[in-house]
């Protein structure tokens, strides 16, 4: 955003149902609350469609925003927040799935360690490719501690679980995408 003058007066727009506001505001933050959807959506059409429930509510709660924080950083908490609600609507409960098929220990912690460094220094779309394949209960729990910066006790509040359950989903979630990583950089070389 160019300038806190500018994006006061575009939601000031919005709020009166201006429709050039809406799409000013839609466009720019369109490619970054896309990445926050994709990060929850098993593909690009479910992403975009959690963006569209998203702006809606966005829309919707704008005269809640009280200028406060960052608009940003509001508009994201939202997105994250529909993102959740789309997977936990879903007809069976992913959330709750002890299907561990995929689930296998990679090997050593030195080699774990070493794959954990590689992780940290991918490009993001490698990345987000990755973590596209994961499971829904994974990538939900993987989300919102390693992005969104959650506790345990709070995602487990948030999705329904066990604390614990949180736990070991992002420690199954961090080990297949290591196996993920590992096969992706194999087809590369």
């Amino acid at each position: 955003m160019e300038n806190k003058e500018q994006l006061q007066k575009i939601i000031e727009g919005c709020l009166k149902n201006k429709r050039r506001s809406q799409q000013e505001l839609f466009r720019l933050y369109y490619g970054k609350m896309l990445g926050v959807c994709m990060r929850y959506a098993r593909d690009r059409d479910s992403a975009e469609e959690v963006l569209q429930l998203g702006f809606i509510k966005i829309f919707d709660k704008l005269d809640k925003f009280n200028y406060k924080g960052s608009f940003e950083g509001w508009i994201r908490r939202i997105m994250a927040n529909t993102a959740i609600d789309a997977i936990r609507s879903s007809k069976k409960n992913p959330l709750l799935s002890d299907k561990d098929e995929d689930f296998k220990l990679l090997g050593e912690d030195a080699i774990v360690l070493q794959e954990e460094q590689n992780f940290i220094q991918l490009k993001g779309k490698i990345a987000l490719e990755a973590i596209q394949e994961l499971s829904p209960s994974y990538k939900a729990v993987f989300n919102l501690y390693v992005i969104e910066r959650y506790t345990h006790k709070e995602i487990g509040e948030i999705l329904g679980i066990s604390e614990g359950t949180s736990k070991s989903n992002l420690s199954k979630a961090k080990l297949n995408l290591q196996k993920i990583l590992k096969e992706k950089f194999k087809n590369i070389e």
